[in-house]
């Protein structure tokens, strides 16, 4: 018992040191750091303009910090675009619970294929399902990817070590411009 406590109170402090270095980034100019994350990806994967070009709506997290030990946390903030327009932002969140232990920062893109799969993500806090995965941003990795539910999910791993066997899942609040 006096091993999980110690494990759990561990745990908190790597997911508060997390969230604490997302806030800082959140501090700087978000708009130059969805254009630097965007840069990243297209960088990482030459391909991937098309899904961008070609997507009803896609969201940007530049700079997702996560942390693990046993129990993990992760957070980010980005910015929401219907076609190629900005309409708002987006806060992600994540928990996950198994054999992990780590930290590190990773930028996120979420495709979305029509205006359905957009509205059903602003339209409340939205949970993406298990069914729904990340791909990791390679060259060329964009070339075959399939939307599943609706989405398409990439990332980009930017520093940090993470080593990961767990379950959780991601949520997401979005904000509409009139409403800052």
């Amino acid at each position: 018992m006096r091993k999980l406590r110690l494990t759990g109170m561990i745990a908190v402090v790597v997911i508060a040191g997390a969230m604490a270095a997302s806030a800082d980034e959140e501090s700087t100019d978000l708009h130059k750091q969805v254009n630097d994350g965007i840069q990243l990806i297209k960088k990482t994967d030459s391909k991937i303009q098309k899904l961008f070009d070609s997507a009803y709506a896609y969201v940007v997290f530049p700079s997702i910090g996560k942390g693990a030990i046993g129990i993990g946390g992760a957070a980010g903030t980005g910015e929401v675009y219907e076609k190629s327009k900005l309409v708002g932002t987006a806060r992600m969140t994540q928990f996950t619970i198994g054999a992990q232990l780590g930290g590190q920062s990773f930028a996120e893109v979420i495709f979305f294929e029509d205006k359905a799969s957009l509205d059903n993500f602003e339209g409340s806090e939205w949970a993406m399902s298990a069914a729904v995965s990340a791909i990791i941003a390679a060259e060329g990795a964009s070339a075959d990817a399939k939307y599943k539910q609706g989405v398409i999910v990439f990332t980009v791993p930017k520093n940090g070590l993470m080593f990961e066997a767990s379950v959780g899942g991601q949520k997401f609040r979005f904000t509409p411009l009139d409403k800052k």
